[in-house]
This record gives C-alpha cells, structure tokens and sequence, in this order.
C-alpha cells in the first residue's frame, strides 16, 4: 500500500516538473472577429475558388462552374471556335486566336489546344531570337560571292567571297570586252575618214578637169565680145554652170558618204548623229532633240481596272513593284492613303523597300477588306506619277497576280 502511495505521489512529481508542449496550431486564425482558413492548393494542378481547392480544367477547355467539394473538378467546356487553351487551367475563358500578318503564312491552324504558327513568306525572312515585328527581304548575293545557305523564314541569306583564283578572268571579261568595242569603233571610225578623205579628193580632182574645159568657152566668149560689157553676162552664165556641176558632183560625194555611214552603223549597232540630211543635202543640218519618253497609257483614256486572282495575297505579292516609287513622291503618295505623319516618320530608319513594304501593311491592315490595287493605282495618277501606274499595272498583269476588268 505504501508503494502504491508513493509511487503515485512520485508519477505526479514528475508530470508538474514536466514541460508541456504547444498546443498544435489549427488552420484557423481569427481576423476582425471571424475565422479563415488559409488554404494552399498545388500548383499547376489546382486553382482556388471559395476557400477550396478544384482540379484544373484539362487543356482545350475552360471552367465554366468550379467544383464545391475540395479535389473534385468542377464543370469544363471545350474552347470556341477562334480561342484556344494550351495547358490545364482554371481561367473562365479561353484565349484569341493570332492572326498572321499580311508579310506572313499560316505554318499551322489555330486549335482547341494550340495558338496560330505563322511564317514570314518566302523571299523574307525574321530572326525568331528578336521581336519580328517585320519580315526582312532576303539579301542576294554579290557577283563575286557564292551562296552557302539559302534563305529561310527564320534566316537570312549567307553569302561569301569567292576565291581569288576566280577573280582575274572576271575582271578581264569586263575590261576586254569594253576595250574590243572601243577598238572596233575606233577602226569604223578610221574607215570612214579614209574613204571621205578619198571621196573628197577624188571629186576636188573632177572638179578641176571640168573648171578646165569650160575655161575654153569662157576665153572664146571673152575673145569674142573683146572684153566689153554687152558679152560679161555671158561669162557670168558660164560660171555659174561651172558652179552647179560642182554643186552635183558635192551633192553625189555626200549621197555616197551617208550610205556608207549607214551601212557601218548597222553593222556595228552604234548610231552616227549629228550627219547632214542625205535626202536634202542643199539644206543645212537641223538638230533633232531626243523626245521625252512618252508614257505607255495617255490622259485621254480611261485608266483600265484590275480584278485580283487570288484575292489579298495578289496584292501584297505586287508590294515589290512600288518599290519604284520615286523617293520625292513616297509621303505624299502614303498621305494620299490616310497614313499619319508620325506614322511615316517612323519608318524613316528602315530601307527605302522595307519601308515601302512596312507602310503598305499598315495601309492594308487600316483598310482591310476594302484594300484594292486600284486605289493604289488612283492615287499615284493624282500624284502625275502615270508611268509608275503603268508599270505596275503591266508588271501585276504579266506576272498573272491581276487581269484586267472585262
């Protein structure tokens, strides 16, 4: 009984001179009187929503009512058409669709579970380690460079010198040939000095004979009339035929020398000018200014409208072609189509046919379905620019990216 006692006695010693613990701490924490429970859900595969945690919703799809007991899945509906979802989520919509811009293709279709991949269209091209915000023209190659790699949507061209063993006969094609045309000109040229030179003596020779034979006559009439007045007008007469069968025989040698002319020019495709007029030699040489190049359509027709064969991508495919826009003409021509100032200036960094480029998309995608060929077209005959129309009117015809209307 002792024992009993006292080993009572000494279990209480023990548990009062023992330290307790902490009490565990709950979940629950009081805020402004009420309780809340802190709750943490695992990441990428859970989402919160009133103090419980929900499942994600899988990909291609979005929560449209979330779950109301903790680890369940709440009500998941399939993406529409345009949005889509690539990872498991608990957002309450799906995201837009990417629309390629007018410089790109569509690589792969948008999805329930993937967003649009474009690509800039061939001949461009855009370094996927920097923001493309335009696709860059591809570069070509130099005469005196070979290709290493061709260029693709996501590089550029790679060119390098070719050897220099190549180099000499390059070179000495473009002087040789230059330096035997010369040579062929100036021999021409000779040519046609000796046999004037010929000609020319030639005919002082006939000259001479026949002043000689009509001296004859001259002295008879002068012997005749005994050298007074009344028979002067006869020796008058005299010279002047002397003068007229001179007048002939220069009028034959220039006959002669402008055939000659004309068979070597057309022997040696170059152009004599500056020549006197063979079939009016008694008239003196007329200049002839080159006349102005007339433009291939005139004012007083009606400028012909194109259809496009292939809708949009015919006309972004004739971007190219107003790279031959005069650089004097290009703010006023951008004007013309609505584009700011501020928009214009903007572009100034670029090159003048990626800035061509850059301001027609933003002119296309300001326009949208309503964007035509035919008021690019307008615009440049407003500006008197009717050449350039026509030039890139005949190259989107040749080239099959439009015909004409009717």
């Amino acid at each position: 009984m002792v024992r009993l006692v006292s080993g009572a006695v000494l279990s209480l010693l023990i548990w009062l001179l023992t330290p307790t613990e902490a009490p565990p701490q709950s979940n629950l924490s009081l805020i402004g009187g009420r309780t809340r429970r802190e709750v943490n859900c695992r990441d990428q595969q859970e989402y919160r929503s009133g103090g419980i945690c929900c499942l994600n919703c899988p990909a291609g799809t979005y929560v449209t009512s979330p779950c109301r007991t903790s680890g369940q899945q709440g009500v998941c509906q399939e993406c529409d058409d345009g949005t889509y979802m690539e990872h498991t989520n608990g957002l309450s919509q799906c995201f837009r669709c990417t629309q390629c811009r007018s410089d790109q293709e569509v690589l792969r279709q948008c999805a329930h579970t993937h967003n649009t991949e474009c690509r800039c269209r061939p001949g461009r091209f855009c370094d996927p380690d920097q923001a493309c915000e335009l696709c860059k023209r591809c570069s070509r190659c130099g005469q005196d460079e070979e290709t290493v790699r061709n260029c693709t949507p996501t590089a550029n061209t790679e060119c390098k010198k070719v050897r220099s063993s190549s180099a000499p006969p390059t070179v000495g094609v473009s002087v040789i040939v230059p330096l035997s045309l010369a040579a062929v000109a100036v021999i021409i040229f000779v040519v046609i000095f000796v046999c004037i030179w010929k000609r020319r003596k030639r005919a002082a020779s006939q000259n001479l004979s026949e002043e000689q034979k009509t001296g004859q006559p001259f002295q008879a009439l002068h012997d005749e009339g005994g050298g007074r007045g009344p028979h002067r007008p006869s020796i008058i007469n005299a010279r002047q035929l002397v003068r007229t069968n001179s007048f002939k025989h220069t009028t034959e040698e220039r006959k002669v020398l402008c055939e000659s002319l004309n068979s070597s020019a057309s022997n040696s495709q170059y152009s004599l000018t500056g020549l006197t007029s063979c079939s009016s030699p008694a008239s003196p040489p007329v200049a002839n200014p080159a006349a102005p190049p007339q433009p291939l359509w005139r004012e007083d027709e009606q400028f012909p409208r194109l259809v496009a064969v292939n809708g949009e991508e015919s006309l972004c495919n004739c971007f190219e072609y107003f790279e031959e826009l005069n650089m004097d003409y290009h703010k006023k021509f951008f004007r013309h189509l609505g584009i700011s100032d501020n928009t214009i200036k903007a572009k100034e960094g670029l090159p003048y046919e990626d800035r061509i480029h850059a301001l027609l998309n933003v002119w296309i995608e300001k326009a949208g379905s309503e964007a035509s060929l035919n008021d690019l077209l307008q615009v440049l005959l407003n500006l008197g620019q009717c050449r350039t129309a026509e030039v890139i009117k005949e190259k989107a015809v040749h080239h099959r990216h439009y015909r004409c209307e009717g």
